[in-house]
């Protein structure tokens, strides 16, 4: 499709000014995480007419080329079903349950629904193929181990040892069809994060402290941040502690330079805030190793729901410039609403998300904003994880305003598998970056990945209609061609 060559100033204009605008200081509720309301097919239809839209959704025919019938009415189906909030949330519990999910007939109910929607099999070869049948269709993938914190060493080595095949795997397919994402909870214990999260923050407030384990100073923390989770001065680190944080930090340094040396970008997944900043210590020290000469291999995140995350991410800039490594970064909106909340109000203490889910919106678009115009300069790289067709168009109209090149590696976009499909495909369409998250694993490894992504896409799942909009109306049209076809 061609690129619409004018794209309204109103749009652009309110674009640019969330990347200037600094985040609200108040809040009054939790926000949501994707459950905006998205623009109708008709609505959409409309704005491209006008000329106000880079992405076109309106002509079905293209948008799904290549997809065959069954696969659209599956997908319709399933996402028909995820609409219904208390189906949702029946299948969650019951996925809770260890007496369902460790059962032969529950690991079958899941693998038959849920998991084969969301999941790309059960091996790194299985997610493979799924890369592949991306690939020909104009599309990447992302390789996603599906596991989650570990509790001790053996664990973080079993862990680290699955994400070096996952990594030789994607060596093995079409230069640039695929990333690796992984975990750090899954390659440090996670108390260990936990108390290494404490004394990054009071350091933070004290800057006195002095952490000997700390090998740089790359900031992961700033005056915003949700400083008051450590409300005491935390113990230092046992020295079997600093050997076991080493231990981490050299199974992040085995990750990344297999990623170097094989060119594939490395996404490291944020977490929740009790043990983020350890998280984001540990990616940057990644960063610091491979992120050289403008190379954009580890990529840390961006949870645009957090009200620190501009601030942060100014002060990241400021930081990758001082050092000269490309600043690469995954924008997500978050993960983890309900259990910052809850942590939030049994502490006594406000939220670290935003009062509101525009704000959360404003902040996405905001960074996305801001990180694309380092795009254009060669300092930055961006991939921007939503399902947010509203924010896909902001970000696409800027790109084409700034004059990024659709082959840019330096921005890409990504979705989850079985999500936003309609999102991906126009993205695609318009000549940009797309890569599918492709979560693989046992399923019985897969069912907190699954209760998780059930919990966080939950507004998403039930007041989205967009994508079945789309597909509904493209089902509709081949129907009917193939009944004028008979007569």
């Amino acid at each position: 499709m061609a690129i619409a060559s004018r794209i309204q100033k109103r749009v652009l204009a309110s674009f640019a000014a969330a990347a200037a605008a600094k985040l609200p200081e108040a809040a009054v509720a939790a926000a949501g995480v994707e459950a905006a309301e998205v623009p109708s097919v008709q609505v959409q239809e409309q704005a491209q007419a006008q000329g106000g839209q880079v992405l076109e959704f309106g002509d079905t025919e293209r948008l799904f080329a290549g997809e065959r019938s069954t696969s659209l009415v599956r997908t319709l189906a399933v996402l028909q079903v995820l609409s219904v909030a208390p189906l949702v949330d029946v299948a969650t519990a019951a996925l809770r349950s260890p007496a369902v999910a460790g059962s032969a007939l529950g690991r079958a109910a899941a693998r038959a629904t849920a998991y084969q929607h969301f999941c790309a099999g059960e091996t790194a070869e299985e997610a493979a193929a799924a890369v592949r049948r991306l690939w020909r269709g104009g599309m990447g993938g992302i390789l996603d181990y599906g596991i989650e914190d570990a509790e001790d060493g053996p664990a973080c080595d079993r862990n680290a040892a699955g994400f070096l095949a996952a990594i030789d795997v994607a060596a093995a397919l079409p230069p640039g069809s695929a990333s690796v994402c992984i975990k750090i909870t899954a390659l440090c214990p996670i108390a260990l994060l936990e108390k290494a999260s404490d004394l990054l923050r009071w350091q933070q407030k004290h800057p006195s402290l002095r952490l000997p384990w700390k090998a740089h100073g790359f900031p992961v923390l700033c005056e915003s941040s949700p400083l008051y989770l450590t409300a005491t001065e935390p113990p230092a680190l046992t020295a079997e502690e600093e050997r076991e944080l080493e231990l981490a930090h050299g199974r992040l340094l085995a990750i990344g330079e297999r990623c170097a040396e094989y060119d594939i970008p490395l996404l490291v997944d944020a977490e929740y805030a009790t043990v983020q900043p350890a998280v984001d210590y540990f990616t940057f020290a990644g960063a610091l190793a491979f992120n050289g000469g403008g190379r954009p291999i580890v990529h840390g995140t961006i949870q645009a729901y957090l009200r620190d995350a501009r601030d942060r991410l100014e002060a990241m800039a400021r930081a990758a410039q001082g050092e000269r490594v490309c600043l690469a970064l995954k924008v997500v909106r978050g993960a983890y609403l309900a259990r910052e909340t809850r942590l939030a109000a049994s502490l006594g203490v406000p939220s670290p998300i935003h009062g509101s889910i525009q704000d959360t919106h404003d902040c996405y678009n905001g960074c996305a904003a801001f990180l694309l115009d380092r795009v254009r300069r060669g300092s930055a790289a961006v991939m921007l994880a939503t399902h947010n067709v509203e924010s896909g168009q902001l970000a696409a109209a800027r790109a084409q305003e700034l004059g990024i090149g659709k082959g840019d590696r330096g921005l890409q976009f990504a979705q989850l598998m079985g999500m936003a499909d309609g999102l991906s495909l126009g993205l695609r369409n318009a000549g940009f970056q797309v890569g599918k998250y492709l979560p693989y694993g046992p399923v019985e490894h897969i069912i907190p990945y699954l209760i998780r992504r059930a919990e966080e896409n939950r507004g998403l799942l039930s007041s989205s209609s967009f994508d079945r909009q789309l597909l509904r109306k493209e089902l509709v049209r081949r129907f009917k061609a193939a009944v004028v076809g008979r007569e």
